[in-house]
């Protein structure tokens, strides 16, 4: 990847001035190491009357897939060959806005100590960008970067020039050139829209996103006449950050047009008043909704089965309905905190009497298993690879076969509302599988009519009207002895 900015001058205010703005010496040529390769600053020419700097991004291609693990273009499960082969080493993108971020930080702040009055100074500028990937043709980047006072000129890249009929790429040779700018609005410009123009990135947009959003966009975002189509790329069209952002932008506009400060303007709610509530966590939901189908059930005697850290065992044991209380893991590690938890060795002796932690893999009969009233599985089977799920069912459903069986498991489909979870990732990254509503009804009613038991569907969590609940949870309740024997 390859961007020049160039400069003129005279003697009285030499172009070589973009050396102090820049924060790099137009006599050495520097390199820069980035997450994904490394940044070459370099001088191809510097006397009074121009200088040009130019920067060299080298991408590491072996990097660039190790960290991606899927995030960004071409990182998507389907299409893995694009993790190879691909623009980035070439076009302009999210890795050269990230570069320039980073090689040029005090330029873009507008900062110089040894020449403090430079920064404020507009100068005539050039920008050269010999390969940017454009999503929308010469048009939009004309209507990108017209109204910020650039004159504009994108030439299309023909997709060989050897065959003149197979028409133009999507790629441009950009052109910027301008008088009445700083270099520090230049750089926060093409730091914004460049990956809009490429629409994409190669790092995951979380939250924080909206933040370098506004900070670079201070100044000419609020009132550009493509804000909605700049916020909505840059944020790789994450609609809850992108409808966060435009509220910000909304805030900084009136207060410019009242000429007062936004917090002048969002001064709705004080400081210190936590007027909205918090969320309660998926978590505790869960647990709530175990706990209220195993009263329903009015079951006394109860297997936590997979029970991890101990904190449905922790939640049973504060309701004296549960008369037995056995967690069961794999684990001595997390039986190990669990205990500590629960502080099993100053518990008193009737509370200890109720409860008790062991070892035990669920993918083989246990006879210790036989006999309760009920068993829990809270996110336990999407931790086993699906040829094990058999041996699992045949544990618990066929050998142990406690009257109610709890199983619960996350809802893929849910993934989407997820802000921070990566696009095409799992919930946790032991999950071998996470399946659709549709997916893990089929299973749960296949292994309810193999051994005898009626199967009902709970939701758990905000049911979306759309793709369902956060989790998903299966009652299965035993019939009776001679239906089981015919099944």
């Amino acid at each position: 990847m390859f961007l020049t900015i160039s400069t003129t001058g005279s003697a009285e205010r030499p172009a070589t001035d973009l050396g102090f703005l820049l924060h790099k010496h137009p006599e050495k040529a520097q390199a820069f190491s980035t997450s994904y390769g490394t940044a070459h600053v370099l001088y191809p020419e510097a006397d009074a009357e121009r200088c040009t700097a130019a920067l060299l991004l080298e991408v590491d291609a072996v990097a660039l897939v190790r960290r991606g693990k899927g995030k960004g273009r071409g990182g998507a499960p389907d299409a893995a060959l694009a993790q190879y082969v691909n623009d980035r080493p070439y076009a302009a993108s999210s890795l050269l806005a990230v570069a320039l971020s980073a090689v040029f930080s005090s330029a873009m702040r507008g900062a110089c100590a040894a020449r403090p009055e430079l920064p404020a100074q507009p100068r005539p500028l050039r920008v050269e960008v010999p390969a940017l990937p454009a999503r929308g043709g010469p048009g939009l980047v004309r209507r990108l970067f017209e109204p910020l006072g650039w004159t504009v000129t994108a030439e299309p890249v023909p997709l060989d020039t050897e065959f003149p009929d197979w028409g133009d790429s999507r790629y441009v040779r950009l052109t910027l050139e301008a008088d009445t700018l700083t270099l520090a609005e230049a750089l926060r410009h093409l730091y914004v829209l460049l990956p809009v123009l490429d629409d994409a990135k190669h790092y995951w947009v979380s939250p924080d996103e909206v933040d370098k959003l506004l900070r670079a966009g201070e100044g000419w975002l609020p009132a550009h006449p493509e804000q909605k189509l700049i916020t909505s790329r840059y944020l790789s069209r994450r609609w809850s950050l992108t409808r966060q952002a435009m509220e910000r932008l909304e805030l900084v506009r009136l207060a410019e047009a009242d000429d007062s400060d936004v917090e002048e303007i969002d001064n709705a709610v004080a400081d210190e008043t936590d007027t909205e509530e918090k969320p309660t966590p998926l978590a505790v939901r869960r647990r709530e909704a175990i706990l209220t189908a195993l009263r329903a059930a009015g079951a006394a005697r109860v297997l936590d089965l997979g029970c991890g850290q101990g904190q449905l065992v922790q939640a049973l044991l504060k309701d004296p309905s549960f008369t037995e209380i056995v967690g069961v893991d794999v684990s001595m590690r997390a039986l190990t905190i669990a205990s500590r938890r629960l502080k099993l060795d100053r518990m008193g002796e009737r509370q200890a009497s109720r409860v008790q932690l062991f070892q035990g893999s669920l993918a083989y009969t246990d006879k210790r298993l036989g006999g309760y009233d009920a068993a829990v599985l809270s996110e336990v089977i999407e931790h086993l690879d699906l040829p094990r799920l058999p041996a699992l069912e045949y544990a618990v459903f066929g050998a142990a076969r406690p009257r109610t069986v709890l199983v619960t498991t996350p809802n893929v489909e849910y993934n989407v509302r997820w802000e921070t979870l990566p696009a095409g990732h799992v919930r946790h990254g032991d999950h071998r599988f996470e399946w659709t509503r549709g997916e893990f009804r089929a299973w749960a009613a296949e292994v309810a009519e193999r051994h005898g038991y009626d199967v009902g569907f709970v939701p758990v969590g905000p049911d979306d009207p759309e793709v369902g609940p956060p989790t998903q949870m299966a009652v299965f309740t035993a019939g009776t002895v001679k239906e089981a024997t015919a099944a």
